[in-house]
């Protein structure tokens, strides 16, 4: 006899590069006897998240229980990728204990949490807690807006006036929308770096939730799974700077994806995509890369100027040995030709 208990679903939310992926990994592994779903909802053309995440699968949360849903921030199709892909994850068998959802680092949690009173779900699924990560680093800097300290200015000059830029907006909602939020990277932040973020999100959230100092995604999932909220029933407690709004796009960002060749040095690579940060105001690098001489994939993920890089499996006999990598910039900066031609030269000149 199928179960009668409702689905639990908990949304994992953050700003680029916060370390979603990572803490999902880390659930995966450490389950707790749970057998896991997950949807990833990658913004981009390609599938870097879905990737990484089916690298790890385990028992627990095989790679056909990971779905990928690459065609546009799932809060904004809802109908055509959302629903199909819940619905799908619901009729395996066995059925999943719990299903992880992670969006985009641009998407809005509450339109999301909303799908989930969709006739065809609805009685049948429910949002166990939405969980917000915040990069340390990244909040402390203000990173969430292009010059915090003239936003700061023009505040103190005029009170009544809201110079909010989209990035900020985005930040405000996901911890407005949180019933827990998780402070990342912490141990590249340092301690004052630390308190400040941590005064910057409770000055943000309007629910006060918990803050958890949270290094590489390790947590008990105790504390994050099991929360039983049900916040589709309690959206009115969540607030956005969209609530009168139908939706909402993205216009305000853009994707670039670089087909890279194969490098020789990741170090000197990693310089080129810290100073192509630097100077054209990239927010997110994301992707894998093929190195002269080496079995092992190279894994690099960057967040503005800080770049991070590892082998994360060999490469397959059936794949060719071949780099790809999604840029992310709000769109006012982006030049895919220069974006390229810093990060791909050698394609670059042969197109």
């Amino acid at each position: 006899m199928a179960s009668l208990e409702k689905l639990p679903v908990t949304v994992v939310t953050g700003f680029l590069g916060a370390g979603k992926t990572t803490l999902i990994s880390h659930l995966i592994r450490n389950s707790g006897g749970r057998r896991l779903a997950v949807v990833v909802n990658e913004f981009g053309d390609i599938g870097v998240d879905g990737d990484i995440l089916k690298g790890c699968a385990l028992p627990e949360c095989p790679a056909e229980n990971i779905i990928e849903l690459a065609n546009g921030c799932i809060c904004c199709t809802v109908a055509d990728d959302f629903i199909p892909a819940i619905e799908a994850l619901m009729a395996l068998d066995p059925r999943p204990d719990h299903i992880l959802i992670e969006t985009s680092g641009l998407a809005l949690p509450k339109p999301l949490v909303k799908a989930f009173d969709w006739p065809a779900i609805r009685s049948r699924i429910t949002v166990d807690g939405v969980i917000a990560l915040a990069d340390a680093e990244a909040v402390a800097a203000g990173r969430f807006a292009p010059d915090l300290a003239a936003v700061e200015r023009q505040r103190l000059a005029d009170e009544n006036i809201d110079h909010e830029t989209p990035l900020s907006e985005v930040f405000e909602d996901q911890i407005g929308c949180a019933d827990i939020v998780l402070l990342t990277k912490c141990d590249l932040a340092g301690p004052e770096a630390v308190a400040k973020a941590k005064a910057v999100i409770e000055a943000e959230a309007p629910r006060r939730p918990p803050i958890v100092e949270v290094t590489e995604g390790a947590i008990d999932p105790r504390v994050i799974l099991g929360l039983g909220v049900a916040a589709e029933d309690d959206l009115a407690a969540r607030p956005s700077h969209h609530d009168d709004e139908s939706g909402h796009d993205h216009d305000d960002f853009a994707s670039v994806v670089v087909d890279a060749p194969e490098i020789d040095d990741p170090a000197e690579f990693a310089g080129r995509i810290a100073e192509l940060a630097r100077a054209r105001d990239i927010l997110r690098v994301k992707g894998h890369l093929a190195v002269a001489g080496k079995p092992m994939r190279l894994l690099v993920q960057a967040v503005g100027g800080r770049v991070r890089w590892q082998y994360d499996r060999p490469w397959r006999p059936d794949e060719a040995r071949a780099g790809r990598l999604v840029v992310i910039a709000e769109r006012d900066d982006v030049d895919a030709d220069a974006i390229r031609a810093a990060l791909a030269p050698q394609a670059a000149a042969a197109g």
